[in-house]
């Protein structure tokens, strides 16, 4: 995803003909857009799935939202003023971190939990990093896995059972507990495809739900439909590739279709990719430009590693949903993956 891209701080040397030439750290892009372009349209397309949140699962969901972006506009402004670096909020990236932060935590938390979660995203994940550019994991869903860390209750309990009324003041105030519901994944998981079904009525409703995000699960993960339709334009405008979200997306349906069931080649790809955080990790955190590969065959390597492991952790892991740490696991292998795929010289004499 656009979401940590920056002019990177550069080093500067005399050419041969006394110009100067100017070296910095991979990502590079040559385009007219400007970074903050870049941020402000991920930001755009991240709003319909904030807004349908709202009706499915009441109106303390902007409210989280927005106490996650302040937190971590705040943090980011604080801390380079303390460390003696410039200010960067104006490019966007901390309110992208900020939105991200609160799709990726259940929709019945306190509000002091994403402030937390800020300070581990920005001040820890980027700040101290170098600053916006440099970090190794992608801030969010670190803030994310610090939360589950610390707060394992609240992070994998506080479900809300969807609102089909629309009354969007239903769930703030006193009584929320008895509210709460399991995610699709966690009865999947402890209690079979049966129990799944059950919930939902039947498979077509199961599916529809699915695909518009009429089911319990975090903030912002939930509508596939708004996700993937924020995703391919961001593919089109070109500020992300295909090859990521598609290798996560065909991985993930492939090994849940082969492994995913009572025998081989008996699982449900389709509830495996619209279900969790898939489609919002797929195309907007695994896609982030700093932590992600960017030759397009590295992106596709990159991107079966991440689908790969999200179902590992789905299957065999004690938690339901391994989106997270799928991506934060092949985080620091994207040097790597660079090196491996880099493009050939041409000439070994061209650069003696």
């Amino acid at each position: 995803m656009a979401t940590e891209l920056s002019p990177i701080p550069h080093q500067s040397c005399a050419g041969v003909d006394g110009h100067h030439l100017l070296g910095s750290v991979s990502p590079h892009m040559k385009a007219e857009i400007t970074v903050p372009q870049i941020m402000w349209t991920v930001v755009a397309c991240l709003m319909p799935p904030l807004i349908l949140s709202v009706f499915i699962f009441g109106f303390q969901t902007l409210i989280i939202t927005v106490v996650s972006v302040i937190s971590c506009v705040a943090t980011e402004a604080v801390s380079e003023k303390l460390m003696g670096q410039p200010i960067t909020v104006k490019d966007g990236s901390a309110v992208i971190t900020g939105v991200l932060l609160a799709y990726v935590i259940p929709p019945g938390v306190p509000l002091w939990m994403p402030i937390s979660g800020a300070v581990m995203a920005i001040f820890v994940t980027k700040v101290i990093m170098g600053g916006l550019g440099h970090n190794i994991f992608n801030p969010a869903l670190i803030g994310r896995a610090f939360l589950v860390a610390t707060y394992p209750v609240a992070m994998t309990t506080a479900w809300l059972e969807p609102i089909r009324d629309w009354t969007i003041f239903r769930h703030m105030g006193s009584g929320v507990d008895a509210l709460s519901s399991a995610t699709p994944l966690y009865v999947l998981k402890h209690y079979g495809m049966a129990a799944v079904i059950e919930q939902f009525g039947s498979r077509v409703s199961l599916y529809t739900d699915f695909f518009v995000g009429m089911m319990p699960g975090c903030i912002g993960e939930t509508s596939a439909m708004l996700l993937v339709l924020g995703g391919v334009y961001l593919i089109y405008r070109g500020y992300i590739r295909w090859h990521i979200p598609v290798s996560i997306i065909v991985t993930t349906g492939v090994l849940t279709w082969i492994f995913g069931g009572e025998r081989l080649f008996a699982g449900d790809p389709l509830m495996a990719v619209l279900s969790g955080g898939l489609m919002l990790g797929a195309f907007f955190m695994a896609t982030d430009y700093v932590t992600s590969p960017n030759q397009r065959t590295g992106q596709v390597v990159f991107g079966i590693g991440v689908g790969a492991l999200t179902v590992l952790i789905r299957l065999k892991g004690g938690y339901p949903e391994g989106v997270c740490y799928a991506i934060l696991l092949m985080n620091p292998l994207t040097p790597a993956i660079d090196q491996l795929f880099k493009p050939k010289r041409f000439s070994q004499g061209a650069v003696q």
